[in-house]
């Protein structure tokens, strides 16, 4: 089990890494497939090595520090999750540092030294933007050798972009796609379908009296949902994988300015779950959220709606 480690600058002076380890440094946001060539980069060395592989992140996201971003902030994977998904790909420890203003300040050969240098690093590797300490003063990864004199080593990895295009994966990018419906980028850049975690508390029972009784998701308010709309999900509930078909919305039927909603209605389950957490696969999107003239003109959608979530799975 990959073991996690919450810091804050300066750092507590007994905090020393008794052996070598391989370092990665960067925020990892989603765990993308840029992030996991970056890590996957570094445990070849760590296995090289005969070391074990560990990853100093951050938290909040940078951009949270640095500039005025709108709130609440949603990331795609909260640091319980971050966690989860490297340990998949080797990670036996993950620092997690505060970032402030005074470690956003800190001069890049202080970095090196209050920083990295506790942790024990044979081997520091990280994206080739990746950055450290005050941004004005070359703190980046061509620089990062000058500042280690020769105390470890440095492993730079290139841009990862997915196939006919130039830019590298971003989580910016994943975000957006996540916010537009667009599961199908976001499944290519993340290497794996969206997930988010959510606890089933009581709605306004509307779906049992049109047929369709759902489960209505409290999601936490760091995650990422997808857009408004009708989605294909499969539903981790009680040890068991359940066909889902989601709907993220605000009820325009039945009435306007209603908050927003996550509802689910399991199909081939019925069973009482209040309390229970749960994990959300977005597999892919059917439709937007449609006002309907009337009950019956939604019931009529949802019949067709609940029949093209049968089909995907049929044909997956």
């Amino acid at each position: 089990m990959t073991e996690l480690t919450k810091l804050h600058y300066p750092l507590n002076n007994n905090l020393k890494v008794a052996e070598p380890q391989v370092l990665v440094m960067g925020y990892f946001d989603g765990v993308h497939l840029g992030h996991q060539a970056v890590i996957k980069r570094a445990k070849e060395e760590a296995d090289r090595l005969g070391l074990p592989l560990a990853v100093l992140t951050y938290t909040p996201y940078p951009g949270l520090v640095f500039q005025k971003l709108p709130l609440p902030w949603h990331d795609l994977t909260p640091l319980d999750e971050k966690v989860a998904l490297l340990s998949k790909l080797g990670v036996a420890r993950v620092y997690c540092l505060n970032l402030t203003s005074m470690l956003s300040e800190l001069e890049p050969q202080s970095f090196v030294d209050e920083v990295l240098m506790p942790l024990s690093p044979r081997v520091v590797v990280a994206g080739y933007d990746h950055l450290y300490g005050a941004r004005d003063k070359q703190a980046d990864m061509a620089h990062l050798s000058n500042y280690a004199r020769n105390r470890f080593d440095v492993v730079t990895v290139a841009k990862t972009a997915l196939a006919g295009q130039n830019h590298k994966i971003a989580s910016r990018d994943i975000r957006a796609a996540l916010a537009d419906g667009d599961l199908d980028f976001v499944k290519a850049s993340l290497g794996r379908h969206h997930e988010t975690s959510g606890v089933v508390v009581h709605g306004d029972a509307r779906g049992r009296t049109l047929g369709f009784p759902t489960i209505n998701i409290w999601t936490p308010e760091q995650e990422s949902l997808p857009a408004i709309g009708v989605y294909v999900v499969s539903v981790t509930i009680l040890g068991q994988q359940v066909m889902g078909m989601a709907s993220i919305g605000r009820n325009v039927t039945f009435g306007k300015d209603r908050p927003v909603t996550v509802e689910i209605n399991l199909l081939d389950f019925d069973q009482a779950v209040y309390g229970e957490p749960v994990r959300v696969k977005w597999l892919q999107r059917l439709r937007g959220e449609v006002a309907f003239e009337s009950a019956e003109a939604l019931i009529e959608q949802l019949e067709r709606d609940r029949q093209d979530t049968r089909n995907y799975f049929e044909k997956d």
